[in-house]
């Protein structure tokens, strides 16, 4: 009697079809609906302006609700120094001084010059209304060549990406423990902060202050320890959560558009996305001498934090289900490397046997099973696969069942070597081609009085299955 390994229902082309599409048609949609809403056309939203010598019900507040419904909130202060400090310790973004010849407006440029325009097109109203001239000084004016106050935005960008990058590639270091890995994600995360902070210093895009080393180090590890804990969890999912968190979420509400030019979500936004408090710490430290840097610090740390949480309790799980089911880790079949499609091609992996497809998995390209002389399955048979240059490309073991299951193959013929102790190995060779599935099984029997390698294994053709 033939055995053969029922692995999984053949896959509906419509349910291949939607697990083709579904990433990047929600990639789409959350482009186009966080990106254009975000950064169309901005103009304020609850921005915080001060105005001396004045009353919140005053004229100042009513003509700035006229001209943007709910886009200020407007607080007296006592004189014109209150009013300068306000923006300079960030408690404002703007700050007016009313006055009989001449109103003065203190802005800061390094909140983005988008905004500072608009403060004074929306002021300089209030001055004409009034008849006086309207005087700006800007209290915190970025370098010469950021001249659109963004400049820290793209650097961040440059410093949270990689991070997400980084920990989709570690994901295939199979030889590095949680240890090495974050000391990879911490080293990498240094070399990147120092290098951008120095090479924007000498391009004249950042002010010289080493502190930006330090926030910039901070966001790589928060981004690369995020989604290092994030991955196990969401599996072949963790692609658009990366993508989704970090990407289509944190660059609208990063700062390209001045944060109080931001429709109201995407303010809350800013104020969790790890690259938004980024760019706020280096405006701080940048330029404002400090000024309201603590919160956002706290805020990435708070990130790394609940990164290593979900690395731990992933090392938990991991270790209680080992216990649990009292096998020894080294001998089974792990969930396979999370692929990142944007970066990666599929490479050579071995796959646990799933007897049911899920959403989502991975679909094998070679499976089979090893079975003995008297067809009881071999568990922990090894079966290599090794391509026309002799070269392996992928190596798993049998599980209780004598079943395997292998991915990520290149079209073409290759080599399928099969080995247990005890046992004359044997050898088949097998022609895949794109979206067929080569079924493989193989027989193995004793080294005393058994057959030659060349007929050791199962004369069943191969069994393809459409995927």
């Amino acid at each position: 009697m033939r055995h053969r390994i029922k692995l999984s229902q053949e896959v509906h082309p419509a349910r291949t079809l939607a697990e083709a599409l579904w990433f990047p048609t929600v990639l789409f949609l959350g482009l186009l609906f966080c990106f254009a809403p975000a950064l169309h056309a901005p103009q304020p939203h609850n921005a915080k302006v001060v105005v001396a010598h004045s009353a919140p019900d005053s004229g100042s507040e009513t003509a700035l609700r006229r001209q943007h419904p709910g886009g200020f909130d407007v607080t007296a202060v006592a004189d014109r120094q209150v009013a300068r400090r306000a923006v300079l310790d960030r408690d404002a973004v703007a700050g007016y001084v009313p006055g009989r010849i001449h109103g003065v407006l203190y802005v800061a440029k390094a909140n983005g010059a988008s905004l500072e325009e608009a403060l004074i097109k929306d002021f300089g109203a209030i001055a004409a209304h009034d008849r006086v001239k309207l005087q700006v000084e800007d209290v915190a004016p970025t370098v010469a060549k950021d001249q659109m106050g963004t400049t820290l935005v793209y650097f961040g960008v440059a410093w949270s990406i990689p991070g997400y990058i980084l920990a989709t590639t570690l994901l295939r270091a199979v030889t590095f423990n949680r240890r090495r890995k974050l000391l990879t994600v911490m080293g990498l995360s240094a070399l990147l902060s120092s290098v951008g902070f120095l090479a924007g210093v000498g391009l004249g895009y950042l002010p010289d202050d080493p502190s930006a080393m330090v926030v910039a180090f901070l966001l790589t590890t928060a981004v690369a320890a995020f989604s290092s804990g994030i991955a196990p969890f969401t599996k072949q999912f963790f692609p658009a959560v990366g993508m989704g968190l970090f990407i289509v979420l944190s660059v609208p509400s990063s700062g390209v558009a001045p944060v109080a030019m931001l429709p109201t979500f995407f303010q809350y936004l800013h104020d969790v996305m790890p690259l938004g408090n980024a760019v706020d710490a280096l405006r701080g430290f940048l330029y404002f001498n400090g000024a309201g840097v603590l919160r956002p610090i706290l805020v990435l740390c708070a990130w790394i934090t609940v990164g290593l949480a979900l690395l731990g309790l992933d090392a938990w799980r991991h270790h209680s289900q080992v216990a649990q089911q009292g096998l020894n880790a080294e001998e089974d079949v792990e969930e396979p490397p999370v692929e990142d499609p944007s970066v990666e091609a599929p490479t050579p992996t071995a796959l646990p046997v799933h007897h049911h497809h899920h959403f989502g998995e991975s679909v094998p390209m070679l499976f089979g099973t090893v079975r003995n002389a008297q067809q009881r399955p071999v568990r922990h048979a090894a079966v290599t696969v090794i391509d026309t240059r002799g070269r392996q490309l992928v190596r798993t073991s049998t599980n209780a069942e004598g079943e395997y299951a292998v991915t990520g193959l290149p079209e073409g013929y290759i080599s399928v070597v099969v080995s247990s102790s005890g046992q004359t190995p044997v050898v088949d060779q097998k022609l895949l081609q794109s979206g067929v599935a080569v079924q493989a099984d193989f027989v193995l029997r004793g080294r005393l009085g058994g057959t030659p390698v060349g007929g050791a294994f199962d004369e069943t053709e191969a069994t393809t299955r459409r995927g």
